[in-house]
């Protein structure tokens, strides 16, 4: 995680170095996170996942060059994500994931007028798990989910900016790497396909950042 918290500074520290006409501004952002999970084929065979809502909120900064509309976005957030899974018959159960988030996006915005505009964003994602597994049990069955330390994601988004402090957005987060994977304790015929099997976490989220 020290790695990311260090690029994360160097990206702050190389905005400071961008052209003069640079547009620099720190501020906090905030929002919910709609998640939910694309489950592999044995998983999905045996059941269905369902959306979990959690939270994100944590410093930013906003470079954006005027004459040309372009900037790019980077935060430091604290995140919780999970999904609800599952399976016919046997119950649910939900599993909640806590992490630190880092999304940076390239992003191009389109004035309308002197005190609003509209933006179009994409880029990475990088999520560090503070979890390392959440314990289940099905059917008598028992298991775990094991997270993975770290994931990355592609982020597409778009929102307004009004009042030039002001940010409102909505976001795509699609998982490009797995975010957990099943370990059966009592392997059995039912439950073996699911063994091993990992998941890919997808969610919506909306935000709303304050910039200084």
């Amino acid at each position: 995680m020290k790695k990311w918290i260090t690029l994360f500074t160097v990206t702050v520290c190389l905005a400071m170095a961008m052209p003069a006409k640079a547009q620099i501004k720190f501020g906090v952002k905030g929002g919910l996170n709609l998640a939910s999970a694309s489950l592999s084929d044995a998983w999905d065979a045996k059941g269905n996942a369902d959306n979990y809502t959690g939270f994100f909120i944590g410093p930013m900064v906003d470079i954006t060059i005027p004459i040309i509309g372009l900037g790019v976005d980077g935060a430091l957030m604290y995140s919780q994500k999970g999904t609800k899974i599952s399976f016919d018959g046997l119950g649910s159960t939900t599993f909640k994931q806590q992490g630190i988030e880092i999304p940076v996006n390239l992003k191009y915005s389109i004035g309308l007028g002197s005190l609003a505009s509209i933006y179009f964003a994409a880029g990475p994602s990088f999520y560090f798990n503070m979890k390392s597994d959440d314990d289940f049990t099905f059917n008598s069955v028992a298991g775990s989910l094991d997270y993975d330390k770290s994931e990355v994601s592609l982020n597409l988004g778009a929102g307004v900016k009004l009042l030039r402090h002001l940010q409102l957005g909505v976001n795509y987060n699609m998982g490009l790497t797995d975010s957990a994977k099943a370990k059966i304790d009592s392997p059995s015929s039912a439950w073996d396909a699911i063994n091993g099997e990992s998941y890919k976490s997808k969610m919506w989220q909306v935000s709303v950042a304050y910039l200084f």
